[in-house]
């Protein structure tokens, strides 16, 4: 009875340290996508705050707090509480039209010019980081910036889910950095057979994301032949000025 008894107990020992390794564990994230299996940014629904305004190169208004970006960010520095963001986001557009990847060093900023650099510095643990400003909020009174989980977990905050920090600008990314999906048209053609052809030629030149854009004219139906696709600017000035000497017309086109 005693061994039985012992047996028991040794059984619920394990069952409860089993539970409590469980209830312990850390969430897991999955590892970064590659950049071009994001998904499709999706039209989100409403009401969703990040996303309750049209993008403006001016003012904006976001539940009922009007709000005008600097216009520079020289000298720019303040403390507060930051915040971050990740999954219910990753795949949609940011405020500045570019596709949000949480995985990648970003943050969302109620003033500061899009695509400044800031260093972000934890006050608890005096950790830093330096990132890029692509995306406005947080639209929280008490906070003053909205990480992403590659920054946050640098910072080494997803747990607290909040940290105290500083913000200072560092300086601004240079054009040939930002980032985007672009692509370089090198035709328009009437017949879709024939810009079928141009598009197969472009895939066999090493252009594999080349794609056909229908549009209509007057009545008549086009195919645009677009060579693609790039991740920054400077990605896709520099195909640009390769094709242009086949393609005296090529030029550059945002996604």
């Amino acid at each position: 009875m005693n061994i039985c008894l012992r047996c028991c107990l040794a059984v619920l020992l394990i069952i409860n340290l089993a539970a409590l390794s469980a209830g312990c564990a850390k969430k897991v994230y999955p590892p970064a996508p590659p950049r071009h299996e994001l998904p499709v940014p999706e039209k989100p629904s409403e009401p969703e705050v990040r996303k309750d305004y049209e993008q403006a190169p001016g003012t904006y208004t976001v539940l009922g707090q009007t709000y005008t970006p600097l216009p520079t960010a020289r000298g720019f520095q303040e403390e507060g509480i930051a915040s971050w963001y990740g999954p219910k986001f990753h795949g949609k557009k940011t405020a500045s039209g570019e596709v949000f990847n949480m995985y990648e060093m970003t943050a969302a900023h109620r003033l500061l010019p899009m695509h400044t650099k800031v260093e972000v510095t934890n006050l608890e643990n005096h950790r830093k980081v330096t990132l890029r400003i692509n995306d406005r909020g947080p639209f929280v009174n008490d906070r003053v910036i909205d990480l992403s989980f590659a920054a946050a977990r640098k910072l080494e905050m997803i747990g607290p889910g909040t940290a105290p920090v500083r913000v200072r600008a560092v300086g601004s990314v240079s054009r040939d950095e930002l980032p985007g999906i672009f692509f370089v048209q090198v035709g328009s053609f009437s017949n879709r057979e024939n810009a079928l052809r141009k598009q197969e030629t472009m895939k066999k030149q090493g252009y594999r994301d080349t794609r056909l854009q229908e549009y209509r004219i007057n009545g008549q139906n086009f195919w645009r032949v677009q060579a693609g696709r790039f991740y920054s600017v400077g990605a896709a000035e520099k195909a640009r000025d390769t094709l242009a000497s086949n393609y005296s017309e090529a030029f550059i086109i945002a996604d």
